[in-house]
């Protein structure tokens, strides 16, 4: 009598097997969702920090969603209040839930790369997880994308019907201002560049991403920027609302980001982009250099070399101030970090004040113009400067905190 019993066994067992190797699963997660059905969109959402944010999100989500079988990936920079471990915790009941941890490396842009790249879902959307992005419209985006086989569904603030909500007066004007500027390396005219909250289809993603600079916190802009084919591109309005919980990540690092992802896409085919920068700063401390001069040797009874010398030393901090701000802004040093990498970073533009000197002199003794000989010193210092900080003075990527 047992063996009838032992063979239904094993004919279940075999076919549970079966069904999982196929891909299939008939138990269902906390949402509701089977394996059965495919995930049609994926929710990427870059965090840090937004720990008191995940439950309130899941929940808004999955009213929002209710038609839609989807997917909600959590892209967290090892934030130390523990979101990553709050998202794992959800994830083991609900399985629309996922997590990906990066260590070591910081950034909105470069996570939202790395989320939408971890899906296998057709539809990607993009959304912030303190709660200012109208998740209700996600079903309106989805349904527009797929009926008018666009390649992105834009939220915009700048749409009638949408606003800035209770937006600070100068972070409307700041996102406006970036708005303008990003039509020098766009060419799409859209209501709403800086906007953060996105819905793009996948297949369109992938086929841009390994072009994608990953830069700073505007990764719409990237995409515009730098897709080769032709953009099919939609909007849709949404009123921008407060902050559920936490900080705003926006600063000053945020526009220096900004800066760097428009040089990035105008001239990084020609010139390495860090190296633009540091150049662009060298230039800035130039103009300083020459101000302190002028206003020492001509105001004052200080001699020639003597003002020389104060000039080059007060450029030379603003040089480096400036540098690691913007050019080494993601190696930035901070603390005790920033008083020796200050005297390594006289030590290496020293050697190359000596360097500019000689190449200048030799040419100019070589009966070259006066002019195109200095450009000359200049211009290998600069390489030699650029090179010797890159290695020594900025030598490694220090974790933000």
């Amino acid at each position: 009598m047992d063996t009838p019993v032992k063979v239904s066994r094993i004919e279940r067992a075999e076919q549970l097997a079966h069904r999982r190797s196929s891909g299939f699963n008939a138990v269902a997660d906390e949402a509701g969702a089977t394996p059965e059905t495919r995930i049609e969109l994926a929710v990427v959402i870059p965090t840090y920090n937004e720990r008191g944010n995940v439950r309130p999100m899941l929940g808004a989500l999955a009213e929002a969603l209710t038609d839609i079988e989807w997917e909600v990936i959590f892209v967290d920079d090892h934030s130390a209040d523990g979101t990553a471990d709050l998202v794992r915790e959800v994830a083991q009941t609900n399985r629309r839930v996922r997590v990906l941890e990066r260590i070591g490396r910081r950034g909105l842009a470069s996570a939202c790369i790395e989320g939408m790249l971890a899906t296998a879902a057709p539809y990607v959307a993009i959304l912030d997880a303190d709660l200012q992005h109208d998740e209700k419209l996600l079903p309106r985006m989805l349904e527009r994308i797929k009926a008018e086989k666009l390649d992105i569904v834009i939220a915009s603030r700048a749409l009638r019907d949408g606003n800035a909500g209770e937006f600070p007066k100068h972070r409307i004007r700041l996102s406006l201002l970036g708005t303008r500027i990003s039509r020098f390396v766009c060419r799409y005219e859209v209501t709403d560049a800086m906007s953060g909250f996105f819905l793009v289809d996948a297949a369109f993603f992938r086929r841009v991403a390994p072009r994608l600079s990953g830069t700073g916190f505007k990764i719409l802009v990237d995409l515009l920027a730098t897709s080769r084919e032709p953009i099919r591109i939609g909007e849709e309005p949404y009123e921008f609302r407060k902050r559920h919980w936490g900080e705003s990540k926006l600063d000053t690092r945020v526009e220096a980001e900004y800066l760097y992802l428009l040089l990035d896409k105008t001239l990084g085919r020609v010139l390495p982009t860090r190296f633009a920068l540091f150049a662009l700063v060298g230039s800035i401390g130039l103009i300083f250099h020459l101000g302190i001069l002028t206003l020492l040797y001509h105001r004052t009874k200080i001699g020639f070399v003597e003002a020389q010398g104060v000039a080059t030393f007060f450029a030379m901090t603003l040089n480096f101030l400036l540098n690691n701000v913007l050019t080494f802004r993601d190696k930035r040093l901070r603390g005790w970090h920033v008083l020796t990498g200050l005297l390594t970073f006289y030590a290496a533009c020293a050697a190359g004040a000596l360097i500019n000197l000689s190449v200048a002199d030799s040419l100019f003794r070589s009966h070259v113009v006066w002019w195109f000989a200095a450009i000359c010193g200049v211009a290998v210092s600069s390489v030699w400067n650029y090179g010797v900080n890159t290695v020594f003075t900025w030598r490694r990527e220090k974790e933000q905190s």
